[in-house]
């Protein structure tokens, strides 16, 4: 445990639960840490409570900046990091107190640049949500093909929170996240994927992954309509060219993960919205109409995806509309 590992937070808007997130990285069994609380310009008295957590742990840096969102925040923490290992922990999640210890054993033993732990993820009245990414059973490495098809299957972990990744892969490959960008987790891994031999992963669950309601991906309002399905199909597209290049015998798979990006655009876009004036959701209904047999002979597609999608590109007012009825009965 001689090596440093730089744990990053970003901070905003967060005094209610900033507390239960940093205590159980101060935790943590392997002590050899720093903390980088990377506050985003927060206005609710958050400012004043990280200012309070530096005199409480000599482990604790504070850095203070006008809001830019979180990847602006990981990326200044990035600059700062002094760590051999990165560790990037969101401040409205927490942490089990050997999380750190046990993703570095495993990168010590397996000899990967990469450990990910499990995950379980939690609403606001404290319900286990069902799994998003199912844990091996077993402590397991996936080589870099094999993690990026589950990435691309829905099946993978694309989170950095639940990792512990060895600084010089970001240091050395200038790699910084996407900032105005939501899913910029996905965006940097699948382009640092081609650079490493695998990642490994333990099946304990050692992540608590906290949901609030409103959140970026779990609004409420029908009418909402989240960046994020936007920011999706793009990185559908730019995986795709990563997988032509580096992986071509995944290209079936890499179509299949962008026809359904696209499919996840159009079932959740506002139909108020579904017009001209937006240039991303006529290019999407272009794109799904040429590709109709190439959707029909997908084999990575399922029969319920492909009605769907055929459907939306044929008529995607009419198909929406229909669904939606469909759902309030």
């Amino acid at each position: 445990m001689s090596e440093l590992i730089s744990v990053i937070v970003p901070i905003y808007n967060i005094k209610e639960y900033l507390g239960r997130c940093i205590d159980s990285i101060l935790a943590q069994t392997y002590q050899n840490i720093e903390v980088l609380m990377i506050d985003d310009g927060s206005t609710d008295g958050t400012s004043e409570l990280v200012n309070k957590y530096v005199l409480k742990d000599s482990r604790i840096r504070v850095f203070h900046k006008a809001n830019g969102g979180s990847s602006s925040a990981r990326n200044l923490a990035l600059r700062e990091a002094r760590g051999q290992y990165f560790s990037f922990i969101d401040s409205d999640d927490y942490i089990e107190p050997d999380m750190m210890e046990k993703l570095y054993q495993a990168i010590q033993t397996s000899g990967m640049p990469i450990a990910q732990g499990a995950r379980e993820e939690i609403d606001e009245q404290g319900k286990i949500l069902p799994d998003i990414c199912i844990p091996p059973e077993k402590e397991t490495v996936y080589e870099s093909k094999e993690f990026m098809r589950e990435l691309l299957l829905h099946k993978g972990d694309c989170s950095f929170c639940t990792k512990l990744t060895r600084a010089s892969l970001f240091l050395d490959n200038g790699f910084t996240f996407p900032e105005g960008k939501l899913n910029e987790d996905f965006h940097v891994l699948v382009k640092m994927l081609p650079l490493i031999p695998g990642i490994v992963s333990i099946p304990k669950r050692m992540y608590h992954v906290f949901y609030k309601s409103g959140s970026n991906t779990r609004v409420v309002n029908e009418d909402a309509f989240s960046r994020v399905y936007g920011d999706n199909v793009d990185n559908a597209e730019m995986v795709l060219g990563i997988v032509d290049k580096k992986y071509p015998d995944l290209k079936n798979t890499a179509l299949r993960f962008g026809y359904y990006q696209r499919l996840d655009y159009l079932l959740h876009i506002p139909i108020s919205r579904m017009n001209k004036s937006e240039t991303q959701y006529v290019n999407i209904v272009t794109y799904l109409r040429s590709n109709v047999g190439n959707i029909i002979s997908n084999k990575e597609l399922t029969k319920k995806q492909k009605l769907y999608l055929i459907v939306l590109a044929i008529m995607p007012k009419g198909a929406r509309k229909a669904h939606r009825l469909l759902k309030k009965w």
